[in-house]
């Protein structure tokens, strides 16, 4: 699906060495990118980049906790009464970044520039990842489509429809087959982002290693899987900072009234640096290489936030502190497709479940991440629409007493003597795990490896590199894994999304497909917030807890520390592309430098 980059730096903008007068922030991301091509690439780490190289066309207003604005465009989206007609209308004046794809020209961002990109999520060959959230509005014309690419290999482009049509130059129009409330805010707010055409057709399958958009920054130099250097974009448009705390957000309001009215971005320089292991991440910030660290790696707590205080040698330091749950959750997956673990007759969901019943979350919690978390119940994450604080599901149970009758019940044996289970059929049972050579990924193999004992089950590790793994996955060949998933929005429909049928391969990692399930999901996509949705999320909570297609762990309690020289910054879960609201204080921060 993508063309990778041999593992040495390249220049993608004709930009000079740093001078002292440049301002720059420096910090690390916990596992490596797979690319920047913004309809294919769904990893969280690939996305942090795609986020401030592309601007989306709306997003979350700065130290608001939600409200929509334009980004982009030159107002908010226009929704018909019956929520299937969304007009887009862009801001003149938006240019891309300079590239050889345009032959020195300035390249303007139109209307047809978000339809063209829309309309690349639904051509087969990109294996868009984000297809499956967009299958459910049925969208006839697109759907036409793409079936007709599936046939003859090759998308049609030029082809007007009306599900995708730009109206003049700076006007658009999606039209959907059935009512979407939250189309807008969910596919518009960092999420479709518009690629030029020319860009495109320029390098092909490689555009994820030349990424050319109309954001704040772009990329200077990448080393894959080791660093990445943004600059400032010098076609970047203007944009004012004007954040809107809530009322009594007193923290919020002295950041706000410190930089509003300035012309974003203020860093000029973003160093990033891949750093998978923890202790050397959390080094390299405790002296002052990195100027924040976000997230502060779990088992670093007892180091960094002893008894959940900030450690007196920060404290002394002015570190900042920000310390609440956080919108992830980690589960453990299963291939729905595997012989082993796949499967929905009652012996295959038994395994499953007495998996998910005798994983020992507790004493991974505890011990592997110092208490930094809370056991998962449900897809949907805290703060989301319908989370309830109070909900207590078998997702979150560890009972191995029940798991091991279960396994006995449904003919999971030991039959050649010994302690080690087979399968009912009297071959082996053997779980494949796939993991990665980090050390606390470690950690968490021997809890698995001894829940897995604990339950009589033979279990192997295959370790590689997350994006090696994760490309692994997409493509069903695998048995297991355990990931980490997050959201950016405050509606919980990516969680269920994971479940949807036809997103196999994309957003739905394990290949799950029932069709009972998928009604569900097409149903509540297509109602407000109300009682009746809340109805349909719970059943389809209960039918991802009877089948299990994956087993919810742990929700991390998410720790972030910043130097005092890092200037305006708070984490915001919804917020990938926020290195633009953020500055950094040069003289505080210049006897650091290093």
């Amino acid at each position: 699906m993508r063309r990778l980059l041999a593992l040495a730096a390249f220049a993608l903008a004709s930009v000079g060495a740093p001078s002292h007068a440049e301002t720059v922030l420096r910090y690390a991301l916990p596992a490596a990118e797979t690319g920047f091509d913004p309809e294919r690439a769904g990893d969280l780490y690939s996305r942090f980049i795609i986020c401030s190289v592309f601007a989306p066309a709306l997003r979350y207003n700065w130290l608001s906790g939600g409200e929509i604005e334009p980004a982009m465009l030159a107002s908010l989206p226009e929704a018909s009464a019956d929520f299937k007609t969304f007009t887009f209308r862009v801001k003149p004046g938006i240019y891309f970044a300079d590239d050889a794809a345009f032959n020195g020209n300035k390249r303007e961002l139109v209307a047809e520039d978000f339809v063209y990109s829309f309309k690349r999520i639904y051509d087969p060959h990109e294996k868009s990842p984000f297809y499956s959230g967009l299958e459910t509005l049925r969208i006839k014309s697109l759907d036409d489509l793409r079936e007709a690419a599936s046939k003859s290999g090759s998308f049609d482009y030029d082809k007007q429809v009306d599900g995708a049509r730009a109206l003049d130059r700076y006007t658009f129009r999606i039209q959907l087959g059935v009512a979407s409330p939250r189309f807008a805010e969910n596919n518009f707010v960092e999420g479709i982002h518009p690629v030029a055409r020319e860009v495109v057709e320029k390098y092909g399958d490689g555009i994820g290693e030349h990424p050319v958009g109309t954001g704040p920054y772009m990329i200077k130099e990448w080393i894959r899987s080791s660093k990445i250097v943004l600059v400032k974009n010098p076609n970047f448009h203007e944009d004012i900072y004007d954040a809107h705390p809530k009322p009594g957000d007193a923290e919020g309001a002295a950041i706000a009234a410190t930089f509003k009215g300035r012309r974003m971005p203020f860093i000029d320089r973003i160093e990033i640096s891949i750093i998978e292991e923890s202790q050397p991440r959390w080094l390299a910030f405790v002296n002052a290489e990195h100027d924040l660290i976000t997230p502060m790696p779990l088992d670093m707590a007892p180091l960094a936030i002893p008894n959940n205080q900030l450690a007196p040698s920060l404290a002394k330091q002015h570190v900042q502190y920000w310390h609440a749950p956080s919108m992830q959750v980690s589960p453990i997956i299963f291939n729905m497709e595997n012989p082993v673990v796949g499967g929905y007759t009652p012996e295959k969901v038994a395994l499953r479940r007495a998996i998910g019943l005798g994983f020992n979350s507790p004493r991974m919690i505890s011990s592997v991440f110092k208490y930094q978390g809370i056991p998962a119940q449900s897809p949907i994450l805290p703060n989301q629409y319908g989370f309830d604080p109070n909900l207590r599901t078998e997702m979150g149970q560890y009972d191995p007493a029940r798991a091991n009758a279960m396994l006995d019940t449904y003919g999971y044996l030991p039959r050649h003597g010994g302690k080690w289970r087979d399968l009912p059929d009297g071959s082996p049972l053997v779980i494949e795990f796939l993991t990665e050579p980090e050390q606390i990924i470690r950690s968490v193999d021997e809890v698995i490896k001894k829940s897995f004992d604990d339950l009589g089950i033979r279990i192997t590790f295959t370790a590689a590199k997350w994006p090696d793994q994760y490309k692994k996955v997409q493509a069903g060949n695998y048995m297991m894994w355990f990931l980490g998933r997050s959201s950016t929005s405050l509606d919980p429909s990516g969680g269920f999304e994971a479940g949807y049928g036809p997103g196999k391969g994309g957003a739905n990692l394990p290949r799950f497909e029932l069709p009972a399930y998928d009604e569900l999901f097409r149903q509540s996509e297509q109602l407000p917030d109300s009682p009746e949705r809340l109805e349909k999320l719970r059943a389809m909570t209960n039918l991802l807890i009877a089948y299990e297609p994956y087993k919810f762990t742990y929700s991390p309690i998410r720790t972030n520390l910043a130097f005092p020289w890092v200037k305006g910054w708070r984490p915001d879960p919804l917020i990938l592309g926020w290195w633009q609201y953020v500055d950094i204080d040069e003289a505080m921060q210049k006897p650091h430098l290093r």
